[in-house]
């Protein structure tokens, strides 16, 4: 059994067991996680490692970066809700805008990856104060997810054929303070918009697939989203022009390798090339997700245990925003033309103005306590001493201490 293995494999194994027990996972007589459901507090327990050691990696990016964005992070004081202009910015080769998106994705109590494949992200800022509202990224979907192709009732052969007219939100939601303002409600909106639609078509129109060596015609039809604690106060009840924009299809299946943390993935795979597994290079692109469970679950038959490890049983709520009112038939290859729903961007923003902005900022002034100076708690950042601000950039002292809100 496992004293046959190496020292250094033994003390892999051991290392990679300790570290599932310290998210809170329970292993079995038979080393497999049993399965139970998580409530919203368990999971953000689980994904503890990995955010910290995210924001580990990100530090020195941070701590170059904060100093250039940090007059785009708002204290409450920065708003005044009858007066907040939002405008999209595609970030693009715009360097200041990308840090700013990489940093104020560190926000989230779930790690936010980098997506993979064709990706754009899209910065929302307020034109009145010039403060960041919030974020939203796309990425190409994951290729099997059971629930998304049940609903649309793909075949093998269509979702190959016609995945790429589908993108996966891989960041989507607002910031501080305007997350107390109802702001993801606007990001999830403008996910589903002409405006988003619009620079899908330009970026990837005319552009040859790789892997099917064909040119694509650069429709967006669908948009799919997935929510790490369970059912999301975000996608409920968002309805524009009538029609329900994101519908929920269901959980995933809690099968993957996220809960591998704390630089376990890194270690797996050196441990692999240490052992000359090809499995390791065997992926042309690299960093897909398929590639890197069948590194995984290699390395775990080389330690000598299931590959159900991966089996973490944390699932996800799937939600689908389709952009025409024939997307499914389209995505089926029963229809040619997409029959759009009509989503100009000054109608979608009106409209959270109207029904979600302003209502919540008569009903809840806590928006007004939160402090930028939050964000270097949020970051994990040492807090400068007083006049330190100044030479970093200009972050004033803090007033207020203000609250780590998830609201929005």
């Amino acid at each position: 059994m496992a004293s046959r293995l190496s020292r250094r494999a033994q003390k892999l194994r051991e290392n990679l067991l300790g570290l599932l027990k310290r998210q809170g996972f329970e292993l079995g007589p038979n080393l497999l996680l049993k399965q139970r459901s998580y409530g919203k507090e368990e999971v953000r327990q689980i994904h503890s490692l990995s955010r910290r050691e995210h924001l580990s990696e990100e530090r020195a990016f941070v701590e170059a970066n904060l100093p250039q964005v940090w007059k785009y992070l708002a204290s409450g004081r920065d708003l005044h809700p009858d007066k907040i202009q939002p405008y999209p910015v595609l970030v693009g080769d715009d360097e200041e805008l990308g840090a700013l998106f990489r940093i104020a994705s560190l926000w989230w109590s779930v790690p936010v990856s980098r997506g993979f494949g064709r990706r754009f992200r899209i910065v929302v800022l307020d034109r009145s104060n010039a403060k960041l509202i919030g974020l939203l990224g796309l990425t190409d979907p994951v290729f099997n997810l059971k629930v998304r192709d049940s609903w649309i009732g793909w075949t093998a052969d269509d979702r190959e054929e016609r995945l790429a007219h589908v993108m996966d939100a891989y960041v989507l939601g607002a910031v501080p303070p305007y997350n107390r303002l109802l702001g993801a409600k606007l990001i999830a909106l403008l996910a589903a918009s002409d405006f988003v639609r619009a620079v899908f078509q330009d970026r990837y129109r005319a552009v040859k697939s790789i892997i099917r060596g064909k040119q694509f015609d650069g429709r967006l039809a669908m948009i799919t989203a997935t929510s790490a604690l369970g059912r999301s106060s975000i996608y409920n009840r968002l309805r524009f022009s009538g029609v329900e924009v994101f519908r929920p299809v269901g959980l995933t299946e809690g099968y993957g390798h996220f809960h591998l943390a704390n630089g376990t993935y890194k270690k797996l795979r050196e441990y692999l090339r240490a052992e000359g597994e090809d499995e390791v290079d065997r992926h042309e692109f690299g960093q897909g997700p398929n590639h890197r469970i069948r590194v995984v679950r290699k390395a775990l038959e080389c330690l000598e245990l299931p590959a159900d490890l991966l089996r973490h049983g944390v699932r996800r709520a799937v939600y689908l925003a389709p952009l025409a009112s024939n997307a499914t038939k389209f995505l089926k290859g029963e229809a040619t033309r997409l029959g759009w729903h009509k989503r100009p961007l000054d109608e979608v923003i009106q409209l959270w103005r109207e029904r979600w902005l302003i209502p919540r900022a008569e009903r809840d002034t806590s928006y007004a306590s939160f402090d930028r100076d939050t964000w270097r708690q949020i970051l994990e950042l040492p807090t400068p001493e007083h006049g330190a601000a100044s030479r970093r950039g200009g972050q004033p002292r803090s007033h207020d201490s203000g609250s780590r809100g998830r609201g929005g």
